[in-house]
């Protein structure tokens, strides 16, 4: 089989046949043999302590040792007051520290589940479902929406396909899936549009790939096999305390010696000098150190659970004090990881848009002003983004938020619309959608045809802005449709362009009213149409992110953004966060330019490193 690295450079034809397979997937005798040969697709985790030798470990310390040893002494000299009380004290401080860690191992547990459970792969030419764990390279995998992708693949049927890739590479936007092979030799994972990943899922359309790589050969097992071979190293607190402890520990010692050493040249028997030489050892060891140092961790670590901060061990909590650098990701952690429209171009206006995420709630603006949601145009132009659609709006009572249903895109025009009044299901129901064009990667544009209760026949597109002006004709503009010209075409153009630049995934729409005994046809629909206006949106920045932001820089903290969408976006992202200022802002390619050295030498200028892999953010 060829190099996993180099299946997006080669054709449909060509992946099968290095991997000696078909579209009509592998035969059941053939898939056993390869689930022997490769072994189960699954994620190995490094082996983890037992729940004993959990506990054992936390009387490794030098200092703790000291004191069982001590407790020992204490216990064989008759003194079981002393000896009680040093064992009750380390007893308590291990088993503190175990119960965190033993919690903290089982939360993270229930993080780690990502596998899809079963998958639908063709077999024999038949569609099966199987449990994931036994899908081999060769295997023809099924997606369809909502699916989670079991394996890596090579892409070999996309309809539509689009993939969500944020856990992957940080990208807020649904991938957009091909079949076409890719000719460049250094592709970033994010741009490999003939791939498909394991752990990522499947917000729209339908399709077929081959799988490639399965278990800890996908990209989501290497990255779980570079963790694991991250070297444990020990907080700052750590290193104190063992300084602390091996001080401690050998000064008592040495004073030990030397009392009994005096005792015996000046006469004093042996055996009494060595009791008292124990005793005042064991009196100089802060024999509270570890309970005080333990319950102190144990009460930041509560104090952290409370802001929903998981701790795996108690030693990290103080390591936040020393932290100088906060590398982030963007999508979800500086971002909502929710598209929402922010600007529109209609009636030659901006309008700008306030609210955020998936609420629909917020207000119109027009030069600062207020800018009415019942004009014309504006409604006109959302209706279009509202009905050329296949996302729901929800309200999840349960949890007591709004969410999409279907591509965060789409569900970001919803959301605008019911800004201004204008309900999805109201709309769905004047309007009867009877027909459609759907979208496809070769013509970014969608286009659907409705009946209206009056009799009335209309079709919507939305798209691509460049795809969707070539289409038009006319404009509605100043009160009526009237032609479009050249120059009109170009400036919108511009306007698209300079809506982009500020990060705003930019889409142009258009209708054109079907006259009575017209017939129409897949064809024709998309010709001749009037052209409305765009929608600029983003994944807004979370208000407490800038807040946070702030904070650390007055604490000396310095933030750095990391992320695998383009760096536009987290460019214009970190701007408005007050991330980057005056530092630079790099790409995963810039990365794989730079040495060892160069790195360390650049990488406190660096503010924004954007189209990263995960083994950049490791080697960051």
């Amino acid at each position: 089989m060829g190099k996993e690295k180099q299946f997006y450079s080669l054709t449909v034809e060509d992946v099968l046949t290095n991997l000696d397979s078909s579209l009509h997937g592998l035969s059941h005798e053939e898939a056993r043999k390869r689930l022997e040969r490769f072994g189960p697709n699954e994620l190995i985790e490094k082996k983890r302590k037992s729940p004993l030798l959990l506990l054992l470990s936390q009387f490794t310390n030098f200092l703790v040792v000291i004191l069982i040893i001590a407790a020992g002494i204490s216990a064989f000299l008759g003194d079981v007051v002393e000896f009680i009380t040093i064992m009750a004290i380390v007893i308590m401080a291990g088993v503190l520290g175990f119960i965190q860690e033993y919690r903290a191992e089982k939360a993270l547990e229930a993080l780690r589940r990502l596998a899809a459970p079963t998958a639908k792969v063709l077999r024999g030419g038949k569609e099966e479902e199987i449990p994931a764990r036994e899908i081999v390279p060769g295997d023809i995998v099924i997606l369809r929406t909502g699916d989670k992708v079991p394996a890596d693949g090579r892409i070999v049927e996309a309809i539509n396909l689009k993939i969500d890739e944020a856990v992957l590479t940080g990208e807020s936007v649904p991938v957009e899936k091909t079949i076409d092979p890719i000719e460049k030799e250094k592709v970033a994972i994010g741009d490999q549009k003939n791939m498909a990943f394991f752990g990522t899922i499947v917000t729209y359309g339908r399709g077929k790939f081959v799988v490639t790589a399965t278990g800890m050969q996908t990209e989501f097992g290497k990255i779980a096999g570079m963790l694991q071979e991250v070297e444990e190293k020990k907080t700052p607190l750590q290193v104190n305390m063992d300084r602390t402890s091996k001080f401690i520990g050998i000064f008592a010692l040495i004073l030990c010696g030397i009392i009994a050493l005096f005792g015996v040249i000046r006469g004093y028997p042996i055996l009494e000098m060595f009791v008292w030489g124990v005793a005042l050892a064991v009196a100089v060891i802060p024999e509270a150190l570890p309970a005080v140092v333990t319950i102190s961790l144990a009460l930041g670590v509560r104090r952290m659970v409370k802001r929903h901060a998981l701790i795996r061990k108690l030693p990290s909590v103080e390591t936040l004090g020393c932290v100088t650098y906060i590398c982030s990701d963007k999508t979800g952690t500086l971002t909502r990881n929710e598209m929402t429209v922010r600007r529109l171009w209609v009636n030659n206006k901006f309008i700008d848009v306030s609210g955020s995420g998936y609420i629909p709630e917020g207000e119109f603006f027009s030069d600062g002003k207020p800018y009415s949601h019942i004009d014309p145009y504006l409604q006109s132009l959302l209706r279009i983004g509202a009905l050329c659609n296949d996302a729901e709006l929800v309200f999840k009572k349960q949890e007591g938020i709004w969410d999409i249903k279907g591509d965060p895109t789409e569900g970001a025009l919803i959301v605008v619309a019911e800004k201004a009044g204008l309900q999805q299901t109201e709309l769905n129901n004047y309007y009867k959608r009877i027909d459609e064009v759907p979208f496809t990667s070769e013509r970014k544009m969608m286009t659907t045809i409705h009946s209206t209760t009056d009799g009335e026949r209309v079709a919507y597109s939305k798209g691509a802005p460049e795809v969707i002006l070539n289409r038009c004709k006319y404009i509605y503009s100043d009160g009526s449709e009237r032609e479009l010209t050249r120059e009109e075409r170009e400036a919108i153009l511009n306007i698209a362009h300079e809506m982009a630049s500020q990060a705003l995934r930019v889409v142009g729409m258009s209708y054109r009213v079907i006259e009575p005994g017209m017939t129409y046809s897949h064809e024709n629909i998309e010709q001749e149409m009037v052209f409305v206006g765009l929608a600029g949106m983003i994944d807004p920045p979370r208000e407490e992110a800038k807040e946070a932001v702030k904070i650390c820089e007055e604490a000396g903290i310095k933030p750095l953004m990391i992320t695998g969408d383009h760096k536009i976006t987290a460019m214009a992202i970190g701007k408005e966060l007050g991330i980057l200022r005056t530092g630079e802002a790099v790409s995963g390619v810039d990365l794989d330019s730079m040495s060892d050295e160069e790195l360390e030498k650049r990488v406190e200028k660096i503010e924004i490193c954007a189209r990263v892999s995960p083994e950049h953010k490791i080697r960051i």
